[in-house]
């Protein structure tokens, strides 16, 4: 099977919202008026972001999932996608579950596929997706002021609890592992609660490499400190059997877990009653993990106030730990 070939079988749909669709050298968007375009681009790299065992469908799911976190960050609406993908060969029973896994999640938020890029060459897909926020109104990192309370949506921790278990570093039971790895290998983006949180939120930043070195964004951006709550960080894993683990080992989870795809965010204290009532028109759990300060740094204490000494270190790239 050649390339176009390849493209016309599992990737190339009617357009809806782009008026060439894919097969054009660009494609075309138009937006609504008053709209401003958000642009975001991820990539993902077998060995670095997922394990050769994960399914096609969830990898086609994840792909785009965390594309849309992005966009679920700055509050806008999905519009459109490009994937370019590189395969080491073409594989016809993992394309059609990479692209039903891909189409279930962009038809689930309108978004289609618009233009991308195929080739040969090591597992590696790259998805940029677009969409649209009202001018001005876009969620940013720097918007955090002294008094605002610190706020995360869904469950925190569950994806590095799931790699923990492929590394061999510890265990949880059949079903509690079952649950962590669905959460890994497919997050769901909390794209209605960003839209949700549009003139409630003073900043936000979705959780792709912890929470600590995430927030660190939003601090440096907004010139701000924080404190935040480890045992509410922890409280909000939500594994069956996390509860019997180590404490360290939830802290480390829930704080610097990485690849969580949830959104966290700042508010002012006034505004608590108007973010539950986002998170409930979103169907989407929000619970307050900490504060802003002005006080510049992050501070982590316990339930009781007391500073946690545990160290705490943000994925990186290009550091010594690996994502899968």
């Amino acid at each position: 099977m050649g390339e176009f070939d390849l493209i016309a079988r599992y990737f190339k749909r009617p357009a809806r919202r782009s008026p060439l669709g894919v097969g054009d050298d660009c494609a075309l968007l138009a937006l609504a008026p008053g709209m401003q375009l958000a642009v975001s681009m991820d990539m993902l790299v077998e060995g670095r972001h997922f394990l050769s065992t994960v399914e096609p469908a969830r990898l086609g799911h994840k792909a785009l999932a965390v594309n849309l976190s992005d966009l679920a960050a700055c509050g806008a609406k999905p519009l459109a996608f490009t994937l370019a993908l590189a395969l080491p060969s073409v594989d016809e029973a993992w394309l059609e579950g990479f692209s039903r896994g891909l189409f279930a999640l962009a038809d689930a938020h309108g978004c289609e596929l618009v233009g991308g890029d195929t080739t040969r060459g090591p597992l590696n897909i790259c998805i940029t997706v677009f969409g649209e926020v009202p001018a001005g109104a876009a969620l940013l990192r720097s918007g955090a002021r002294p008094g605002d309370e610190l706020w995360a949506s869904g469950t925190l921790g569950d994806a590095r609890l799931a790699l923990e278990v492929f590394r061999g570093t510890l265990t949880l039971p059949a079903d509690g592992f079952a649950q962590a790895r669905r959460r890994m290998e497919q997050p769901e983006p909390r794209v209605a609660l960003g839209q949700a949180l549009r003139g409630i939120a003073t900043a936000a930043v979705d959780l792709s490499d912890g929470l600590v070195g995430d927030l660190g964004h939003i601090l440096d951006a907004s010139g701000v400190g924080a404190t935040v709550d480890a045992d509410a960080a922890c409280a909000l894993i939500g594994i069956d059997g996390a509860a019997g683990l180590d404490l360290a080992v939830r802290r480390t989870c829930a704080l610097a877990g990485g690849d969580d795809y949830e959104l966290l965010f700042t508010a002012p204290s006034a505004a608590a009653e108007a973010v539950q009532d986002a998170g409930r028109r979103s169907a989407t759990p929000v619970a307050r993990i900490g504060r802003i300060e002005a006080a510049p740094g992050l501070r982590i204490v316990d339930a009781a106030g007391a500073t946690v000494a545990q160290a705490f270190t943000a994925f990186d790239h290009f550091g010594p730990e690996h994502a899968a």
